[in-house]
């Protein structure tokens, strides 16, 4: 005989079943779920437990239910005798809040800004006039000044466009040109730079007058007088764009000063001055402003203007301007985070370069 002889043989009045007996033998009830409470809540059967259920019970027992509830009684089909459309109508039926809510809300695309057009009268620039003093002639021969104005130009349109790729807004379209005192070119470099500007295949320039005590672009083009940027600044019912006049030369544009004011620096640092100075460029992004201000240390415009460019170029004539006054004149500047200087009236070169004599040379 085998070992298997010594398995007890279970006793004929126990009437357990073999698996019943096996767990007891084996301690297999450690193995078992935990009991649940005699104290739980019934549970809810799903939606579609009663739908079967209710269902099995008309089925099996139609009787039961009177006439009377039975033309009453909604009937609730089951998930299975649902087709999808019914069950996405019913949704929207029983959540109109939810499927409202999921309904993704239209984006407001804000339309482009219409270009602002100047319609001012068209005056021709007195070319004798510009030749006389020493200023760039449009369809004029290249000359070493031109080609000067050429290179400075190029870069401040790319610092322009770098303003603008930046984020700078309309501020990065407009340029200040300033000098620390009187006489040292400040208005001849602002004239130069907008007729180099304007020559510029898609660019066009504005050139504003923004010397209110003393100005002189006017002058020095040999245009008519008219209202102009103080005008508007001082009077909401004037559009600034209304006050620019036109010229002979493509691309250029002139804003006057206008009436002049001893409240010049309360005007330009009031809350109109940026909503004025935005129409200047509105749906223009290729349009160029140059401000000529007075003298830094000679007015205070400069410094009030200089918070709403995005360059400023300081004139320092070489025979003439110290480092502490150009020094002074950068610090008053200095709400314009882009701040250049240009050297005038130098008579020599280190390097011995000469421009313009190129389109002159000979083989």
């Amino acid at each position: 005989m085998t070992e298997h002889t010594r398995i007890p043989v279970p006793s004929s009045d126990d009437d357990r079943s073999l698996l019943e007996r096996a767990v007891n033998a084996f301690d297999l009830g450690m193995m078992a779920p935990p009991p649940v409470p005699a104290n739980l809540a019934p549970s809810v059967p799903k939606p579609a437990q009663r739908n079967r259920a209710r269902k099995a019970d008309a089925q099996a027992a139609p009787e039961a239910l009177p006439a009377a509830e039975t033309a009453k009684a909604p009937v609730t089909p089951g998930l299975d005798e649902v087709k999808p459309a019914q069950i996405f109508a019913s949704l929207i039926e029983a959540e109109p809040a939810r499927a409202a809510v999921a309904a993704p809300e239209p984006v407001a695309v804000k339309p482009a800004a219409k270009p602002v057009a100047f319609k001012g009268t068209y005056h021709p620039v007195d070319r004798e006039r510009l030749r006389e003093q020493g200023l760039i002639v449009p369809e004029g021969s290249v000359t070493a000044l031109l080609e000067e104005f050429r290179i400075v130009k190029r870069q401040l349109l790319l610092q322009a466009a770098e303003l603008r790729h930046a984020g700078a807004g309309a501020a990065a379209q407009r340029m200040l040109v300033c000098s620390p005192h009187p006489g040292e070119g400040k208005t001849y470099c602002a004239v130069n730079l907008a007729l180099s500007i304007a020559a510029e295949k898609e660019s066009e320039v504005l050139l504003v007058d923004a010397d209110f005590a003393k100005p002189s672009i006017l002058t020095t083009l040999g245009l008519p007088g008219g209202p102009g940027l103080m005008d508007a600044l001082s009077d909401p019912s004037i559009d600034v764009a209304d006050c620019v006049l036109g010229t002979d030369i493509p691309g250029l544009w002139v804003l006057p000063a206008g009436n002049a004011t001893n409240s010049d620096t309360e005007f330009l640092n009031s809350s109109r001055t940026p909503a004025v100075l935005d129409r200047l460029t509105e749906g223009a992004p290729h349009r160029v402003v140059i401000f000529d201000t007075p003298p830094a240390l000679a007015a205070s415009p400069a410094a009030e203007l200089a918070k709403h460019v995005g360059q400023t170029l300081v004139v320092a004539r070489a025979d003439r301007t110290g480092q502490s006054a150009l020094e002074d004149a950068i610090s008053l500047l200095s709400g314009c985070p882009n701040i250049q200087l240009i050297l005038n009236a130098v008579h020599f070169s280190p390097s011995g370069r000469r421009f313009g004599t190129y389109y002159g040379y000979k083989g």
